[in-house]
């Protein structure tokens, strides 16, 4: 359920690559407060340092300096071992391309992260939810890209996570299917309750969110609370 509980902080978040005169800073200072329940579109041209925010919040890359808070875990004081069980516990990841395993059903690519829970969701519930249980025992090459993806959104939502980062999740399909694959992840944010993050480039996909952060050149220059989200099916581009 939507509230006002922080779930997400940062805090003067820093990120560089690079030494000497090919040093960028690439994050600089980010600071911000993501509610439970929420869904945040994060907007940004290329090298605004959308991606590595992603990355850092997902514990795949470290910090140069700053703080973040997921759910009262602070990943920026956890070691390699606890920040892998950080993300088997907290994370879901969705990214523009499937990485699905081709050699594996449908339901099987879902299943290689059911394990990795304590409480995974029912397998045949989800399928269904997702559109995908008549395909259930089908390979990825056999279904369209848009149920890829679905299989995609499965297999990072199996676990019931609590925070589902998705970068770039309808760069790849066209216009009537990205419609579906936001209307599903909206359905997910209700059904489920997880906490969303979508990186895109889409300046639409804002319409639908709780929060919209805009990056430019590593800092935030807009952080807006959207009190009448659109639908996802009422979206336009």
């Amino acid at each position: 359920m939507k509230g006002n509980t922080p779930y997400l902080v940062v805090d003067g978040l820093m990120k560089h690559y690079g030494d000497g005169e090919a040093r960028v800073q690439v994050l600089d200072g980010i600071t911000t407060t993501i509610n439970k329940g929420e869904v945040c579109v994060m907007l940004g041209p290329s090298g605004s340092g959308k991606s590595t925010f992603l990355n850092l919040i997902g514990g795949l890359e470290a910090a140069d300096g700053g703080k973040i808070c997921v759910a009262d875990t602070e990943l920026t004081t956890l070691s390699a071992g606890e920040l892998g069980e950080y993300r088997r516990r907290e994370l879901g990841f969705v990214f523009q391309f499937y990485n699905l395993v081709p050699d594996l059903t449908i339901r099987e690519n879902i299943e290689v992260t059911a394990h990795l829970s304590p409480a995974p969701l029912p397998m045949d519930e989800l399928l269904r939810s997702l559109g995908l249980f008549e395909h259930r025992n089908k390979f990825p090459r056999q279904v369209s890209g848009g149920q890829q993806q679905r299989c995609a959104i499965g297999r990072a939502l199996v676990k019931n996570p609590g925070l589902l980062l998705c970068d770039e999740p309808t760069g790849a399909l066209d216009y009537k299917t990205s419609k579906e694959i936001l209307q599903l992840m909206e359905e997910v944010n209700r059904d489920y309750g997880c906490t969303i993050v979508i990186v895109t480039h889409n300046a639409a996909i804002a319409q639908m969110a709780d929060r919209t952060l805009r990056l430019r050149d590593g800092k935030i220059v807009e952080d807006a609370v959207n009190a009448n989200p659109l639908a996802a099916s009422e979206l336009t581009w």
